[in-house]
Protein backbone atom coordinates (compact mmCIF):
# COMPACT_ATOMS: atom_id res chain seq x y z
CA UNK A 1 0.00 0.00 0.00
CA UNK A 2 1.35 3.27 -1.02
CA UNK A 3 2.10 5.16 2.23
CA UNK A 4 -0.26 8.83 1.03
CA UNK A 5 -3.00 6.10 1.53
CA UNK A 6 -2.65 5.19 4.98
CA UNK A 7 -2.37 8.99 6.16
CA UNK A 8 -5.41 9.77 3.82
CA UNK A 9 -7.48 7.19 5.62
CA UNK A 10 -6.63 8.23 9.32
CA UNK A 11 -7.29 11.87 8.42
CA UNK A 12 -10.66 10.63 6.61
CA UNK A 13 -11.61 8.94 9.99
CA UNK A 14 -11.34 12.28 11.84
CA UNK A 15 -12.35 14.41 9.99
CA UNK A 16 -15.66 11.87 9.80
CA UNK A 17 -15.92 12.17 13.26
CA UNK A 18 -15.76 15.69 13.34
CA UNK A 19 -18.49 16.52 10.58
CA UNK A 20 -20.53 13.73 12.23
CA UNK A 21 -20.24 15.98 15.94
CA UNK A 22 -21.23 19.34 14.36
CA UNK A 23 -24.10 17.95 12.01
CA UNK A 24 -25.11 15.94 14.95
CA UNK A 25 -26.46 13.03 13.06
CA UNK A 26 -27.18 9.83 14.84
CA UNK A 27 -24.20 7.66 13.63
CA UNK A 28 -22.02 6.39 10.76
CA UNK A 29 -19.71 3.60 9.81
CA UNK A 30 -17.34 3.64 7.08
CA UNK A 31 -14.90 0.85 5.29
CA UNK A 32 -12.31 1.72 3.11
CA UNK A 33 -10.66 -1.36 1.02
CA UNK A 34 -7.22 -1.64 -0.63
CA UNK A 35 -6.90 -4.38 -3.53
CA UNK A 36 -9.57 -6.46 -1.76
CA UNK A 37 -8.97 -5.83 1.83
CA UNK A 38 -10.47 -3.52 4.53
CA UNK A 39 -7.23 -1.25 6.18
CA UNK A 40 -9.75 1.13 8.06
CA UNK A 41 -12.99 0.58 9.32
CA UNK A 42 -14.45 3.53 12.01
CA UNK A 43 -18.11 3.76 13.51
CA UNK A 44 -19.08 6.69 15.22
CA UNK A 45 -22.16 7.87 17.00
CA UNK A 46 -25.39 5.63 18.19
CA UNK A 47 -27.01 2.56 16.88
CA UNK A 48 -30.04 3.92 18.21
CA UNK A 49 -30.81 7.10 20.25
CA UNK A 50 -33.74 5.64 22.31
CA UNK A 51 -31.51 3.74 24.08
CA UNK A 52 -27.82 5.10 23.47
CA UNK A 53 -26.46 1.89 22.01
CA UNK A 54 -23.14 2.89 20.24
CA UNK A 55 -22.72 1.96 17.12
CA UNK A 56 -19.64 -0.12 15.84
CA UNK A 57 -18.14 -1.34 12.85
CA UNK A 58 -20.29 -4.76 13.01
CA UNK A 59 -23.90 -3.30 13.52
CA UNK A 60 -25.79 -3.72 9.91
CA UNK A 61 -27.49 -1.25 8.19
CA UNK A 62 -29.98 -1.45 5.50
CA UNK A 63 -28.22 -0.23 2.01
CA UNK A 64 -30.94 -0.08 0.21
CA UNK A 65 -30.50 0.40 -3.61
CA UNK A 66 -26.83 -0.93 -3.04
CA UNK A 67 -28.94 -4.21 -3.76
CA UNK A 68 -29.34 -3.74 -7.29
CA UNK A 69 -25.61 -4.87 -8.07
CA UNK A 70 -25.69 -7.54 -6.19
CA UNK A 71 -28.66 -8.71 -8.32
CA UNK A 72 -27.18 -7.47 -11.40
CA UNK A 73 -24.32 -9.35 -10.64
CA UNK A 74 -26.64 -12.69 -10.43
CA UNK A 75 -27.66 -11.70 -13.85
CA UNK A 76 -24.30 -11.60 -15.08
CA UNK A 77 -23.39 -14.66 -13.26
CA UNK A 78 -26.49 -16.49 -15.11
CA UNK A 79 -25.10 -15.27 -18.94
CA UNK A 80 -21.52 -16.36 -17.75
CA UNK A 81 -23.57 -20.19 -17.67
CA UNK A 82 -25.41 -19.20 -20.76
CA UNK A 83 -28.37 -19.57 -18.91
CA UNK A 84 -29.55 -16.06 -20.38
CA UNK A 85 -28.49 -13.33 -22.73
CA UNK A 86 -28.76 -9.56 -22.52
CA UNK A 87 -30.42 -8.67 -24.71
CA UNK A 88 -33.22 -11.43 -24.07
CA UNK A 89 -36.73 -9.59 -23.43
CA UNK A 90 -37.52 -9.78 -20.41
CA UNK A 91 -40.92 -10.96 -21.36
CA UNK A 92 -39.20 -14.29 -22.51
CA UNK A 93 -39.04 -15.02 -18.24
CA UNK A 94 -41.53 -13.36 -16.40
CA UNK A 95 -45.27 -13.68 -18.19
CA UNK A 96 -48.23 -10.99 -17.77
CA UNK A 97 -46.44 -7.99 -18.73
CA UNK A 98 -47.70 -5.59 -20.50
CA UNK A 99 -46.43 -5.87 -24.24
CA UNK A 100 -44.40 -2.57 -23.86
CA UNK A 101 -42.78 -3.76 -21.00
CA UNK A 102 -42.20 -7.66 -22.16
CA UNK A 103 -40.68 -6.41 -25.40
CA UNK A 104 -37.82 -4.49 -22.96
CA UNK A 105 -34.32 -6.41 -22.88
CA UNK A 106 -32.77 -7.22 -19.50
CA UNK A 107 -30.20 -5.19 -19.92
CA UNK A 108 -31.97 -2.07 -20.79
CA UNK A 109 -34.08 -3.14 -17.27
CA UNK A 110 -30.77 -3.73 -15.83
CA UNK A 111 -29.22 -0.03 -17.27
CA UNK A 112 -32.89 2.01 -16.06
CA UNK A 113 -32.94 2.50 -19.96
CA UNK A 114 -36.53 0.44 -20.16
CA UNK A 115 -38.64 3.74 -19.49
CA UNK A 116 -40.76 1.98 -16.83
CA UNK A 117 -42.69 3.48 -13.21
CA UNK A 118 -39.88 4.36 -10.80
CA UNK A 119 -42.22 3.53 -7.91
CA UNK A 120 -45.68 2.99 -9.60
CA UNK A 121 -48.76 4.28 -8.35
CA UNK A 122 -48.08 4.60 -4.19
CA UNK A 123 -44.38 4.29 -3.20
CA UNK A 124 -45.34 4.60 0.46
CA UNK A 125 -43.15 1.61 1.01
CA UNK A 126 -40.36 3.63 0.92
CA UNK A 127 -41.60 6.17 3.15
CA UNK A 128 -42.87 3.44 5.48
CA UNK A 129 -46.65 4.05 5.23
CA UNK A 130 -46.94 0.58 3.35
CA UNK A 131 -45.10 -2.72 3.71
CA UNK A 132 -42.91 -3.24 0.44
CA UNK A 133 -44.87 -4.69 -2.78
CA UNK A 134 -45.27 -8.72 -2.90
CA UNK A 135 -44.50 -9.93 -6.68
CA UNK A 136 -48.26 -10.10 -7.39
CA UNK A 137 -48.52 -6.09 -6.26
CA UNK A 138 -45.31 -5.42 -9.16
CA UNK A 139 -46.70 -7.77 -11.87
CA UNK A 140 -50.04 -5.80 -11.60
CA UNK A 141 -48.53 -1.97 -12.17
CA UNK A 142 -46.53 -3.60 -14.75
CA UNK A 143 -49.85 -4.37 -16.49
CA UNK A 144 -49.78 -0.90 -17.69
CA UNK A 145 -47.22 0.17 -20.79
CA UNK A 146 -43.57 2.16 -19.67
CA UNK A 147 -43.54 5.77 -18.54
CA UNK A 148 -41.91 6.78 -21.37
CA UNK A 149 -40.68 5.62 -24.56
CA UNK A 150 -38.04 3.26 -24.30
CA UNK A 151 -34.55 3.33 -24.78
CA UNK A 152 -34.66 6.89 -24.67
CA UNK A 153 -32.89 8.09 -21.67
CA UNK A 154 -31.97 6.98 -18.15
CA UNK A 155 -34.81 6.93 -15.86
CA UNK A 156 -34.48 5.20 -12.44
CA UNK A 157 -36.72 2.25 -11.67
CA UNK A 158 -37.11 0.19 -8.66
CA UNK A 159 -39.88 -1.99 -10.26
CA UNK A 160 -37.13 -2.21 -12.91
CA UNK A 161 -35.33 -4.36 -10.37
CA UNK A 162 -37.99 -6.21 -9.32
CA UNK A 163 -38.43 -7.85 -12.07
CA UNK A 164 -34.71 -8.29 -12.19
CA UNK A 165 -35.27 -10.64 -8.80
CA UNK A 166 -38.65 -12.25 -10.66
CA UNK A 167 -35.73 -12.75 -13.71
CA UNK A 168 -33.21 -14.88 -11.17
CA UNK A 169 -36.41 -16.99 -9.56
CA UNK A 170 -37.68 -17.44 -13.34
CA UNK A 171 -34.17 -18.93 -14.45
CA UNK A 172 -32.87 -20.70 -11.30
CA UNK A 173 -36.24 -22.04 -10.28
CA UNK A 174 -35.36 -21.29 -6.81
CA UNK A 175 -36.39 -18.30 -4.50
CA UNK A 176 -34.15 -15.32 -5.23
CA UNK A 177 -33.05 -14.48 -1.70
CA UNK A 178 -31.61 -18.36 -1.31
CA UNK A 179 -29.91 -18.28 -4.93
CA UNK A 180 -28.67 -14.90 -4.15
CA UNK A 181 -26.86 -15.83 -1.08
CA UNK A 182 -25.37 -18.85 -1.98
CA UNK A 183 -24.02 -17.53 -5.72
CA UNK A 184 -23.21 -14.43 -5.00
CA UNK A 185 -23.29 -13.38 -1.68
CA UNK A 186 -21.33 -16.21 -0.32
CA UNK A 187 -19.38 -16.47 -2.82
CA UNK A 188 -17.63 -13.25 -2.85
CA UNK A 189 -17.02 -13.98 0.80
CA UNK A 190 -18.97 -12.17 2.69
CA UNK A 191 -20.41 -12.78 6.40
CA UNK A 192 -22.04 -9.65 7.29
CA UNK A 193 -24.44 -9.11 4.37
CA UNK A 194 -27.74 -10.97 3.96
CA UNK A 195 -30.91 -9.94 0.97
CA UNK A 196 -33.44 -9.46 3.66
CA UNK A 197 -34.66 -9.36 6.91
CA UNK A 198 -35.41 -10.99 9.24
CA UNK A 199 -31.62 -10.88 10.80
CA UNK A 200 -30.22 -13.51 12.95
CA UNK A 201 -31.25 -13.50 16.51
CA UNK A 202 -28.34 -11.52 18.72
CA UNK A 203 -26.96 -9.52 14.95
CA UNK A 204 -26.54 -5.98 16.19
CA UNK A 205 -28.56 -3.74 13.82
CA UNK A 206 -28.16 -0.02 13.95
CA UNK A 207 -31.87 1.53 13.72
CA UNK A 208 -33.09 3.83 11.20
CA UNK A 209 -34.16 8.06 12.68
CA UNK A 210 -36.08 10.79 11.29
CA UNK A 211 -35.16 14.00 10.52
CA UNK A 212 -35.14 16.44 13.66
CA UNK A 213 -37.39 18.71 11.93
CA UNK A 214 -40.87 19.32 11.43
CA UNK A 215 -41.34 17.15 14.95
CA UNK A 216 -38.26 19.12 16.27
CA UNK A 217 -37.17 15.71 17.65
CA UNK A 218 -35.72 12.73 15.63
CA UNK A 219 -37.70 9.18 16.21
CA UNK A 220 -36.19 6.21 15.72
CA UNK A 221 -37.59 3.86 12.70
CA UNK A 222 -37.16 0.00 13.31
CA UNK A 223 -36.09 -0.69 9.66
CA UNK A 224 -36.36 -4.32 10.15
CA UNK A 225 -39.21 -4.81 7.91
CA UNK A 226 -38.74 -6.90 4.78
CA UNK A 227 -38.34 -5.30 2.01
CA UNK A 228 -40.76 -8.60 0.12
CA UNK A 229 -40.12 -8.80 -3.79
CA UNK A 230 -38.27 -5.16 -3.73
CA UNK A 231 -35.49 -7.47 -1.86
CA UNK A 232 -33.24 -7.43 -5.79
CA UNK A 233 -34.42 -3.55 -5.69
CA UNK A 234 -33.50 -2.06 -1.74
CA UNK A 235 -33.73 -5.11 0.61
CA UNK A 236 -30.26 -5.84 1.60
CA UNK A 237 -28.36 -5.39 5.08
CA UNK A 238 -25.13 -5.15 5.50
CA UNK A 239 -21.84 -3.76 7.18
CA UNK A 240 -19.84 -1.10 5.51
CA UNK A 241 -16.58 -3.61 5.38
CA UNK A 242 -18.75 -6.15 3.17
CA UNK A 243 -20.28 -3.45 1.09
CA UNK A 244 -16.92 -1.94 0.04
CA UNK A 245 -15.30 -5.99 0.00
CA UNK A 246 -18.16 -6.80 -2.56
CA UNK A 247 -18.06 -3.86 -4.92
CA UNK A 248 -14.26 -3.61 -4.56
CA UNK A 249 -14.77 -7.19 -6.02
CA UNK A 250 -16.68 -5.55 -9.44
CA UNK A 251 -13.37 -3.83 -10.68
CA UNK A 252 -12.27 -5.45 -13.88
CA UNK A 253 -8.38 -5.04 -12.01
CA UNK A 254 -10.01 -6.83 -9.14
CA UNK A 255 -8.00 -9.81 -8.11
CA UNK A 256 -10.46 -11.96 -7.19
CA UNK A 257 -14.01 -11.92 -7.97
CA UNK A 258 -17.17 -13.48 -8.13
CA UNK A 259 -17.43 -12.35 -12.10
CA UNK A 260 -15.37 -12.92 -15.26
CA UNK A 261 -13.34 -9.91 -15.92
CA UNK A 262 -15.58 -9.63 -19.21
CA UNK A 263 -18.86 -9.44 -16.89
CA UNK A 264 -17.11 -6.92 -14.42
CA UNK A 265 -16.71 -4.64 -17.56
CA UNK A 266 -19.83 -4.80 -18.86
CA UNK A 267 -21.58 -4.16 -15.43
CA UNK A 268 -18.51 -0.71 -14.64
CA UNK A 269 -18.83 0.67 -18.14
CA UNK A 270 -20.86 3.84 -18.86
CA UNK A 271 -23.67 2.54 -20.48
CA UNK A 272 -26.20 5.59 -19.59
CA UNK A 273 -26.04 9.22 -18.72
CA UNK A 274 -27.76 10.75 -16.29
CA UNK A 275 -29.25 13.75 -16.56
CA UNK A 276 -28.24 15.68 -13.57
CA UNK A 277 -25.88 18.68 -12.96
CA UNK A 278 -23.02 16.99 -12.39
CA UNK A 279 -21.22 14.36 -14.90
CA UNK A 280 -22.55 10.80 -13.86
CA UNK A 281 -23.45 7.25 -15.96
CA UNK A 282 -25.22 4.19 -14.81
CA UNK A 283 -23.76 0.73 -15.71
CA UNK A 284 -25.83 -2.44 -15.02
CA UNK A 285 -26.82 -2.17 -11.45
CA UNK A 286 -24.09 0.54 -10.80
CA UNK A 287 -23.32 3.93 -11.12
CA UNK A 288 -20.10 5.58 -12.35
CA UNK A 289 -18.42 9.23 -12.66
CA UNK A 290 -15.70 11.01 -12.36
CA UNK A 291 -14.55 13.12 -8.89
CA UNK A 292 -11.59 14.81 -8.04
CA UNK A 293 -9.60 13.02 -10.87
CA UNK A 294 -10.85 10.07 -9.63
CA UNK A 295 -12.57 7.38 -12.22
CA UNK A 296 -15.04 5.89 -9.99
CA UNK A 297 -18.00 3.35 -9.76
CA UNK A 298 -20.39 2.49 -7.37
CA UNK A 299 -23.72 3.06 -5.64
CA UNK A 300 -25.83 5.06 -3.49
CA UNK A 301 -28.84 3.69 -1.20
CA UNK A 302 -31.29 5.24 0.58
CA UNK A 303 -34.42 3.61 2.84
CA UNK A 304 -36.45 4.87 5.41
CA UNK A 305 -33.90 5.61 8.11
CA UNK A 306 -30.93 5.33 5.89
CA UNK A 307 -28.53 6.76 3.42
CA UNK A 308 -25.52 5.77 2.18
CA UNK A 309 -22.81 5.92 -0.45
CA UNK A 310 -20.18 3.53 -1.80
CA UNK A 311 -17.42 4.46 -4.56
CA UNK A 312 -14.79 2.08 -5.82
CA UNK A 313 -11.43 3.60 -7.70
CA UNK A 314 -10.09 1.49 -9.82
CA UNK A 315 -6.78 2.86 -10.66
CA UNK A 316 -5.66 3.38 -6.90
CA UNK A 317 -7.45 -0.24 -5.99
CA UNK A 318 -9.13 1.37 -3.16
CA UNK A 319 -12.89 0.88 -2.10
CA UNK A 320 -15.03 3.02 0.34
CA UNK A 321 -18.07 2.57 1.93
CA UNK A 322 -20.56 5.02 4.01
CA UNK A 323 -23.25 4.46 5.49
CA UNK A 324 -25.04 6.76 7.56
CA UNK A 325 -28.90 5.80 9.74
CA UNK A 326 -30.68 9.09 9.45
CA UNK A 327 -33.36 9.86 6.88
CA UNK A 328 -31.20 12.91 6.46
CA UNK A 329 -28.04 11.05 6.73
CA UNK A 330 -25.11 13.37 5.00
CA UNK A 331 -23.37 9.96 3.47
CA UNK A 332 -23.26 11.49 -0.26
CA UNK A 333 -21.76 14.70 0.81
CA UNK A 334 -19.29 12.64 3.16
CA UNK A 335 -18.21 10.27 0.56
CA UNK A 336 -17.77 13.49 -1.93
CA UNK A 337 -15.36 14.92 1.17
CA UNK A 338 -13.29 11.62 1.21
CA UNK A 339 -12.88 11.32 -2.50
CA UNK A 340 -11.58 15.37 -1.64
CA UNK A 341 -9.03 14.51 0.98
CA UNK A 342 -7.62 11.22 -1.14
CA UNK A 343 -7.21 13.75 -4.19
CA UNK A 344 -5.19 15.64 -1.99
CA UNK A 345 -3.00 13.35 0.24
CA UNK A 346 -2.08 11.66 -3.38
CA UNK A 347 -1.19 15.16 -4.83
CA UNK A 348 1.08 15.92 -1.93
CA UNK A 349 2.19 12.81 -0.86
CA UNK A 350 2.82 10.99 2.83
CA UNK A 351 3.82 13.06 5.19
CA UNK A 352 8.13 13.81 5.56
CA UNK A 353 8.65 11.59 9.53
CA UNK A 354 9.99 15.33 10.78
CA UNK A 355 6.67 16.83 10.19
CA UNK A 356 4.55 14.25 12.62
CA UNK A 357 4.57 16.30 15.81
CA UNK A 358 2.89 19.40 14.19
CA UNK A 359 -0.34 17.05 13.46
CA UNK A 360 -3.49 18.50 15.70
CA UNK A 361 -6.53 20.30 15.75
CA UNK A 362 -6.62 23.59 17.43
CA UNK A 363 -9.48 26.13 17.80
CA UNK A 364 -10.12 29.78 18.01
CA UNK A 365 -13.53 31.54 18.71
CA UNK A 366 -15.06 31.22 14.39
CA UNK A 367 -13.84 27.06 13.34
CA UNK A 368 -11.34 24.60 14.23
CA UNK A 369 -8.50 23.90 12.02
CA UNK A 370 -6.38 21.25 11.38
CA UNK A 371 -2.76 20.86 10.64
CA UNK A 372 -2.16 18.28 8.65
CA UNK A 373 1.53 17.42 7.26
CA UNK A 374 1.81 15.91 3.57
CA UNK A 375 5.17 15.74 1.38
CA UNK A 376 7.09 18.41 2.82
CA UNK A 377 4.52 20.90 4.24
CA UNK A 378 2.22 21.46 6.42
CA UNK A 379 -1.52 22.02 5.22
CA UNK A 380 -4.07 23.73 7.26
CA UNK A 381 -7.73 22.15 6.72
CA UNK A 382 -11.00 23.15 7.78
CA UNK A 383 -12.84 20.17 8.87
CA UNK A 384 -16.29 22.41 8.87
CA UNK A 385 -15.95 21.94 5.61
CA UNK A 386 -16.88 19.28 3.31
CA UNK A 387 -13.80 19.58 1.04
CA UNK A 388 -11.52 20.70 4.12
CA UNK A 389 -8.03 21.54 2.01
CA UNK A 390 -9.94 24.12 -0.41
CA UNK A 391 -7.79 26.76 -1.06
CA UNK A 392 -5.70 25.33 1.88
CA UNK A 393 -3.04 27.85 3.33
CA UNK A 394 0.11 26.07 3.50
CA UNK A 395 3.20 25.83 5.69
CA UNK A 396 6.69 25.76 5.30
CA UNK A 397 8.13 25.05 8.68
CA UNK A 398 11.54 26.51 9.58
CA UNK A 399 12.28 25.46 13.01
CA UNK A 400 11.24 23.15 15.80
CA UNK A 401 8.12 26.09 16.38
CA UNK A 402 8.40 27.96 13.51
CA UNK A 403 7.44 28.36 10.02
CA UNK A 404 6.39 30.43 7.07
CA UNK A 405 3.06 30.05 5.31
CA UNK A 406 3.91 29.92 1.64
CA UNK A 407 0.22 28.89 -0.28
CA UNK A 408 -2.73 30.74 0.75
CA UNK A 409 -5.78 31.92 -0.65
CA UNK A 410 -5.88 35.81 -1.19
CA UNK A 411 -7.72 36.46 2.15
CA UNK A 412 -5.35 34.61 3.85
CA UNK A 413 -1.84 35.72 5.55
CA UNK A 414 0.67 34.98 2.71
CA UNK A 415 3.83 34.96 3.49
CA UNK A 416 3.54 35.92 7.37
CA UNK A 417 4.89 33.44 10.29
CA UNK A 418 3.22 30.40 12.13
CA UNK A 419 4.61 29.79 15.58
CA UNK A 420 4.22 27.38 18.38
CA UNK A 421 4.12 28.42 22.09
CA UNK A 422 5.41 25.68 25.04
CA UNK A 423 4.95 25.67 28.48
CA UNK A 424 7.33 24.90 31.35
CA UNK A 425 6.92 21.20 30.56
CA UNK A 426 7.60 21.61 26.79
CA UNK A 427 4.65 20.72 25.60
CA UNK A 428 2.91 22.96 22.87
CA UNK A 429 -0.30 24.81 24.37
CA UNK A 430 -1.00 27.55 21.47
CA UNK A 431 -0.49 28.57 17.94
CA UNK A 432 -0.02 31.57 16.03
CA UNK A 433 -1.03 31.72 12.26
CA UNK A 434 0.06 34.97 11.67
CA UNK A 435 -1.97 37.27 14.19
CA UNK A 436 -4.45 34.10 15.01
CA UNK A 437 -4.15 32.48 17.75
CA UNK A 438 -5.34 28.73 17.91
CA UNK A 439 -5.63 26.75 21.51
CA UNK A 440 -6.88 22.99 22.02
CA UNK A 441 -10.68 23.15 22.14
CA UNK A 442 -10.92 22.61 25.61
CA UNK A 443 -9.38 25.85 26.41
CA UNK A 444 -11.19 27.84 23.78
CA UNK A 445 -14.59 25.67 25.61
CA UNK A 446 -13.46 27.64 28.71
CA UNK A 447 -13.15 30.67 27.56
CA UNK A 448 -16.22 30.80 25.72
CA UNK A 449 -18.30 30.35 28.73
CA UNK A 450 -15.98 32.72 31.29
CA UNK A 451 -16.54 35.89 28.35
CA UNK A 452 -20.07 34.69 26.73
CA UNK A 453 -21.51 32.52 29.54
CA UNK A 454 -25.08 33.49 31.40
CA UNK A 455 -23.68 34.78 34.91
CA UNK A 456 -24.71 32.80 38.15
CA UNK A 457 -27.20 35.28 40.15
CA UNK A 458 -25.54 36.31 43.50
CA UNK A 459 -26.47 34.66 46.69
CA UNK A 460 -28.38 37.42 48.57
CA UNK A 461 -27.03 38.45 52.14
Amino acid sequence: MEAWLGSAADYVADWLEFQLMVSQQPGVIIAITHRGEVIAEHAFGFANLDTSEKLTPRHRFRIASHSKAFSAAGVLKLREQRKLRLDDAIGDYINGLHPGVAAQTIAQVLSHSAGLTRDGADSGQFIDSRPYLTAAEVLAELKSPPAIAPNTRFKYSNHGFALVGLLIEAVTSEPYETWIKREIVDAAGLRETVPNMPLAKGTPFARGHTRLFPAGRRFVIPGDNPANAMNSAAGFVATAADTARFFAQLAPNAKTSVLSVASRREMTRRHRRIPQSIEAHYGLGVAAGTSEGFDWFGHGGGFQGYLSRTAVLPDCEVGISILSNSIDGAAPFWMDGCLHILRTFKTHGAPARRLNDWRGRWWTVWYALDLVPMGDRILVGNPHMMSPFMDATEIEITGRDKGRITAAAGYASFGEEVRRSRNKRGEVTDIWLAGANAKPGKVVGREMERRYGIAKPRART
